[in-house]
């Protein structure tokens, strides 16, 4: 077969010829750097701020580079506020928010889709229900209930209302349910009872679930702002989120270090999500299909 003959026939098979199909793939990549870069630009213009005076953060028109690179704005974090005990508690509140979704809402979703108990119905419709009311509505309620046991200020105080999660049961639920039920038939023959069933069998399984789990509780953890501010008033027990937010003073602000304590308290999970980012991406597309 002659070379044009070939190229007619991939032509043919494709709709394309070789020199339209690499035109195509050029504009594609075009598109999508361009599009990458757009995503990637407010990243890259805190990074200048960050390396940036005040002055040139305020200037008309802005800078787009410094001359020369303030890496003391990093240093002055240290002393605007206390980072170290700011970024302790952020680690100690995702942890044990994300210790207890997973228990809880992984037992609670293998119940409801696999245990058969009165009223499971009307249960679940309850908990689903939580997902319709806006977190602000109860928010008075959390506040004296938490102020009445004497956390304040402290890390349970933050981490109590955010230890359970009616998303988190209605995703192990909707996993569970997905489960083939030989195994767990297979499992009752053996004479496993039913923790022994959810421990040793359904558990394992539920791996994809449980990392998407995880991923979604540590990103909203770390990112909560406004129950830290309500139950907390000194700097020391406020995670990162509320500490970052007090550095915006009522007269004036020091933008330029605020972007680089941004930077600092966004590391941590860049990071996390550079060393897991297969899982990452599969616990999010698996949370999306489900």
């Amino acid at each position: 077969m002659s070379s044009s003959q070939l190229a007619q026939k991939r032509k043919t098979n494709t709709g394309f010829s070789p020199a339209q199909r690499g035109t195509n793939n050029s504009r594609a990549h075009i598109v999508l750097a361009v599009v990458g870069f757009i995503m990637v630009f407010p990243f890259l213009w805190q990074l200048i701020m960050s390396l940036s005076t005040n002055a040139q953060v305020m200037s008309v028109p802005p800078t787009f580079w410094p001359g020369e690179l303030q890496w003391q704005n990093f240093a002055a974090v240290f002393t605007k506020v206390p980072f170290l005990s700011q970024l302790g508690v952020s680690i100690t509140i995702t942890v044990l928010r994300v210790l207890g979704q997973v228990v809880l809402c992984c037992m609670a979703g293998y119940a409801f889709a696999r245990m058969r108990f009165s009223f499971k119905g009307v249960t679940l419709g309850i908990i689903l229900s939580i997902l319709m009311v806006p977190s602000q509505v109860y928010l008075i309620p959390q506040f004296q209930i938490i102020q009445n046991l004497g956390l304040l200020n402290t890390v349970w105080g933050i981490v109590l209302p955010g230890i359970f999660s009616a998303f988190g049961v209605f995703l192990m639920r909707q996993f569970f349910m997905g489960l083939p039920t030989e195994l767990e038939e297979a499992a009752r023959l053996d004479g496993a009872n039913p923790f022994q069933i959810f421990w040793k069998v359904m558990l394992p399984l539920a791996a994809p679930g449980i990392s998407a789990l995880v991923i979604i509780t540590t990103l909203w953890s770390w990112n909560d702002l406004l129950w830290p501010l309500v139950v907390t008033t000194y700097a020391e027990s406020m995670p990162l989120s509320a500490g970052l937010a007090t550095m915006q003073g009522s007269v004036s602000t020091d933008y330029t270090v605020m972007m680089a304590a941004s930077i600092m308290a966004m590391a941590p999970v860049l990071i996390l999500f550079i060393a897991l980012q297969r899982r990452v991406i599969d616990g999010l597309a698996f949370s999306g299909t489900k």
